[in-house]
């Protein structure tokens, strides 16, 4: 039997696991447009209970979206036989606790700069998808169009969910799986398709996606240099939150 030289040991280890381009796509797409089918369906029936559109879009990451991605993390650890930490999720490199503080604020603040910065084509491309009708686009309901009581209930369930639970499991499909198994070929390019990726992977917010794909780059390179998913998730749960914090302060003065 021809054993292999130790440097084809080590190219054939850094290929184990890598995903082809069509794979890599439909993985990164495939939940996005299952959690967007969902939302969109929903979206009637929640504002006829008196809910911002911003509860349908809740359901549809508890509905869908976790099960999904989390289902996806946990199939590969059973079917496989591999340890879910280390061998699914791959980015778990021990860090010193201060350099979390370093990396999650750069990535907050960078994040947030571009995000500001580019907003502007958000404003632009909304208009090219005035096709979707005014009652299914995303709502956070910060009117008083919707009772106090159902704000609160929005708030309060969203705010657990879209701020905190689905970011992390966001973080886990998309950085700590599909991430480290982007095609190698791809060389530099891995992490802005990466990113745009993900930013097309929001099809209920079609018009945001330049504001995601770049905004998002600072975590992906950060996380992907660093080997560390838990920057990502502390970065994402953050940068979700800023919305919640204006919807709090909007229903403590309602």
């Amino acid at each position: 039997m021809h054993m292999p030289h130790n440097e084809d040991t080590v190219t054939m280890q850094n290929n184990i696991g890598q995903h082809t381009l069509s794979k890599s796509v439909i993985l990164h797409l495939l939940p996005g447009f299952l959690v967007g089918g969902f939302y969109f369906l929903i979206v009637p029936l929640v504002k006829a209970y008196g809910f911002p559109s911003i509860m349908a879009l809740t359901l549809a990451g508890v509905i869908v979206l976790i099960p999904f991605e989390l289902g996806f993390l946990l199939y590969q650890k059973y079917s496989l036989r591999q340890k879910l930490r280390s061998e699914v999720i791959k980015y778990c490199k021990p860090m010193p606790i201060w350099q979390y503080f370093v990396w999650v604020l750069v990535v907050f603040v960078l994040s947030g700069l571009i995000f500001t910065a580019v907003k502007f084509t958000s404003d632009f491309f909304v208009g090219f998808f005035k096709w979707i009708p005014s009652e299914r686009l995303l709502d956070m309901g910060l009117t008083k169009e919707f009772t106090k009581q159902k704000l609160i209930i929005t708030y309060g369930v969203s705010f657990l969910f879209l701020a905190l639970i689905v970011p992390t499991i966001e973080e886990l499909y998309f950085r700590g799986y599909l991430l480290p198994r982007m095609p190698s070929r791809l060389k530099g390019w891995a992490v802005p398709i990466h990113s745009a990726l993900f930013a097309l992977y929001h099809v209920w917010t079609p018009w945001m996606f330049f504001v995601r794909a770049l905004g998002l780059l600072p975590l992906v390179y950060v996380v992907k240099w660093k080997e560390n998913v838990l920057i990502g998730i502390i970065a994402h749960c953050l940068l979700n939150s800023l919305d919640f914090i204006i919807g709090f302060a909007f229903i403590a003065n309602y």
